[in-house]
């Protein structure tokens, strides 16, 4: 009974890096790292261990400033910056997130449907009014906590079954994690980092350490944990599509694809056991990104961050909604809107990064959780490779 008690309290620790994990690893993200898998096999197994070295570094700030402060980060910035500032920055996460949200509501439909042979509006109608009715718990903040622990370990159970099934090479998978360079993988790593290493996710972290001390929550900064879990889920997908599809030159443009593919070698319940992967993703995404909009469109604009307040859930629900509306019209995420919330993107992401290591170095604000002088140079690294992933957004997207 004691060891049952303990490995819960370890489960609940871990709340905050696991909520970030699942947000980040959503639809768009299996399709990426399923891609990557699929067209260069093992080889680019090691941009994991990179985008997840710099998001451990950021959502580890996040976490500290949630802990060292009352102030919640976007108040913060507000104060070292001004209004405009704060309100940019909620703003354009909410477009940014409102704008992903129908690729999510499309996943979940998809996942659902295809296992059960039923019409994905179906799916996307019930589970965003599922989304939305959590919303109604008194303690939304820990049915968010257990419903993200659930489905990752959902994932994690379906991925890891979907690898076993798989039996990849074990030394071309050592031999993936030695970098090496294909001029033909260059957009599909840079998506990959850019989709890994998530400024938002991290800047969001911040917001749940806090929302546990609200609560009265036993507290510490259990992040890593989570975005190693991020790490790892990346790696298998990879890794199974590597070991499935690029040996019969098999190309997919979307998870769901990877699922039929398994199909032929492994059987129903192998494409059904990947589905409930995908589900698991999907579902967790929509959930977590309607959150993180919705609770700083309500910091920018003054109603606080605190999930139980009425106009914070209100518009966490407005995402769910625009988004499954986009779902419902077009189907999909239609391209205009990925160009949209990308050019947002491209002038958001440096900026909340450098507001965040800005914050962070603050001894004032910080006090002995500021960064160390390691940090403060893998953070300087950090920033520049997400310029660097803006410019390259920028160049692609408005000047090539």
């Amino acid at each position: 009974m004691a060891s049952s008690n303990k490995l819960i309290s370890i489960l609940k620790g871990l709340g905050p890096g696991i909520i970030t994990a699942a947000l980040v690893f959503g639809p768009s993200k299996m399709t990426i790292t399923s891609r990557l898998g699929a067209d260069f096999g093992y080889s680019m197994l090691w941009i994991v261990v990179i985008a997840i070295f710099f998001m451990l570094a950021f959502t580890n700030m996040g976490a500290r400033i949630g802990l060292s402060s009352n102030e919640s980060l976007l108040t913060q910035i507000r104060l070292k910056w001004g209004k405009g500032a704060a309100i940019a920055i909620g703003l354009g996460v909410f477009l940014v997130t409102t704008s992903f949200q129908a690729g999510n509501s499309i996943g979940v439909g998809i996942a659902i449907a295809e296992a059960s042979k039923t019409p994905v509006w179906v799916w996307v109608v019930s589970f965003n009014v599922l989304g939305i009715a959590l919303l109604f718990f008194r303690s939304f903040y820990k049915v968010l906590e257990r419903l993200m622990i659930a489905l990752v370990a959902v994932m994690l159970i379906a991925f890891v079954t979907t690898l076993f099934l798989a039996k990849p090479s074990v030394s071309d998978i050592a031999q993936g994690f030695v970098p090496s360079y294909n001029p033909n993988a260059s957009v599909l790593l840079i998506a990959f980092v850019a989709s890994c290493f998530s400024i938002v996710g991290a800047f969001y972290q911040s917001y749940l350490m806090q929302e546990r001390k609200k609560l009265g929550t036993e507290v510490t900064n259990k992040s890593t944990t989570g975005i190693l879990i991020l790490g790892f889920m990346s790696a298998v997908v990879i890794i199974c599509a590597a070991a499935v599809l690029h040996p019969q030159g098999i190309k997919v443009n979307s998870a769901s694809e990877m699922s039929k593919a398994l199909q032929p070698l492994f059987g129903e319940y192998a494409a059904d056991l990947f589905l409930v992967g995908l589900f698991g993703a999907s579902f967790s995404s929509l959930v977590g990104n309607a959150t993180v909009g919705g609770s700083l469109l309500g910091d920018a604009f003054g109603y606080g961050s605190q999930l139980s307040a009425k106009m914070v859930r209100l518009f966490i629900a407005l995402v769910m909604v625009c988004g499954a509306t986009i779902a419902l019209l077009f189907g999909k995420l239609p391209l205009e809107l990925i160009i949209f919330a990308q050019s947002v993107t491209i002038f958001l992401v440096p900026f909340i990064g450098y507001a965040m290591y800005q914050i962070a170095n603050d001894e004032q604000v910080m006090g002995a959780r500021k960064n160390s002088p390691y940090v403060k140079v893998v953070g300087a690294i950090g920033l520049v490779l997400l310029v660097a992933l803006a410019a390259w957004n920028f160049y692609n997207m408005f000047i090539q």
